[in-house]
C-alpha cells in the first residue's frame, strides 16, 4: 500500500510540475514567430513598400504596402496566423494585388524582427495600428477596408471588427476560442483553466454584423473543420462559407488557392468596393 501512494504522490507532482511548465511557458506553444530577415517588400510583392506602424504602446512594427490601381480601390488588412513573418504570406498578397485590391501585410509585436512580446492584448494593439495606418496615412476609405484574418488572425481581425466593424471580413480556418483548439490537441491537459490568452472568435463573431466569409479546409489537422464551421455559424453576418475539400492547415491552396482568392474578391465587389 505504501509503495501504492508513494507511486501515486510522484504522479501527481510530476502532474504539477508538468501544469506549471506549460502555464509558464504556454506563450511559446501558442506564438511561433520566425525572427527573419524579412525582404523588401518590393522584392516580394511588385509595387510593394516597406512602411511602419506605431502601437499605442509605444512599439514599432514592420509591414508592406501594396497599394491598389486606384486611390478608391478597397484594400484588405490582413492578420497573420501564429507562425512564420509576413513573408510567408506574399503570395496572397501577390493575389489579391493582382485582382486589383491594395493589401497591408504586417508582422505582430516579436515576429518578423518587430520588438516586444506577442499576447492577446498586444496582438489587439498592433492590428489596431495597422488599421489606423491605412484610414491615416494609405488614405483608405473606411467603407473599401476588409479584414482577412489567417488561423489567429481570425481572432485578432473579428475583435477588431467588434469596435471597428470593417466593409467585409474574411475568416480563414477559424477556431470556436483558443481553449477549444488547444483541447483537441492537449486533451489530457485543463487546457481552459490554464490559458492566460482566449481569443474567443464565435463569441464576437456574433456581434459582428458586417458581411462574413468564412474559409476552412476539409481534412485541416490543426483547426478541426467543425470548429470553422461552429464559427460560421455564429456569425451574425455570415455571406458565404467556402471549405476546400482535402485542404489541410497549411497547404498553399489556403494560402493563395482560387476559392480563397475568390472569396476575398467576391466580398469586395459585394460591399460596393470595386
Amino acid at each position: 500500500m505504501r509503495s501504492g501512494l508513494r507511486a501515486a504522490l510522484v504522479v501527481v507532482v510530476l502532474l504539477a510540475l508538468l501544469v506549471g511548465l506549460l502555464w509558464a511557458l504556454q506563450r511559446r506553444l501558442v506564438y511561433l514567430p520566425d525572427d527573419g530577415p524579412v525582404p523588401a517588400a518590393a522584392d516580394a510583392v511588385p509595387g510593394g513598400r516597406d512602411v511602419r506602424l506605431a502601437t499605442a504602446d509605444g512599439l514599432i512594427l514592420g509591414a508592406w504596402f501594396v497599394p491598389g490601381p486606384t486611390g478608391d480601390a478597397p484594400a484588405v488588412l490582413v492578420a497573420n496566423g501564429n507562425g512564420g513573418h509576413r513573408g510567408l504570406r506574399a503570395p496572397l498578397a501577390r493575389a489579391l494585388s493582382s485582382a486589383g485590391l491594395a493589401v497591408l501585410l504586417f508582422d505582430y509585436r516579436g515576429y518578423g524582427g518587430n520588438p516586444g512580446s506577442p499576447s492577446e492584448e498586444g496582438l489587439a494593439l498592433d492590428v489596431r495600428a495597422a488599421r489606423s495606418w491605412l484610414l491615416e496615412e494609405a488614405r483608405v476609405p473606411a467603407d473599401r477596408l476588409l479584414y482577412y484574418g489567417e488561423s489567429l488572425g481570425c481572432a485578432v481581425v473579428t475583435e477588431l471588427a467588434v469596435e471597428h466593424p470593417p466593409a467585409g471580413l474574411v475568416l480563414r480556418s477559424p477556431f470556436v476560442d483558443l481553449a477549444a483548439v488547444g483541447s483537441e490537441h492537449y486533451p489530457f491537459l485543463p487546457v481552459r483553466l490554464l490559458l492566460r490568452d482566449r481569443y474567443p472568435v464565435a463569441e464576437q463573431v456574433a456581434r459582428v454584423r458586417v458581411p462574413t466569409t468564412v474559409v476552412s479546409g476539409g481534412a485541416d489537422t490543426i483547426v478541426p473543420p467543425a470548429q470553422s464551421r461552429r464559427v460560421a455559424d455564429s456569425a451574425a453576418g455570415l455571406h458565404r462559407r467556402v471549405e476546400v475539400p482535402g485542404a489541410d492547415h497549411n497547404d498553399a491552396v489556403l494560402l493563395d488557392g482560387p476559392a480563397l482568392v475568390d472569396a476575398v474578391v467576391e466580398l469586395a465587389a459585394l460591399t460596393g468596393g470595386r
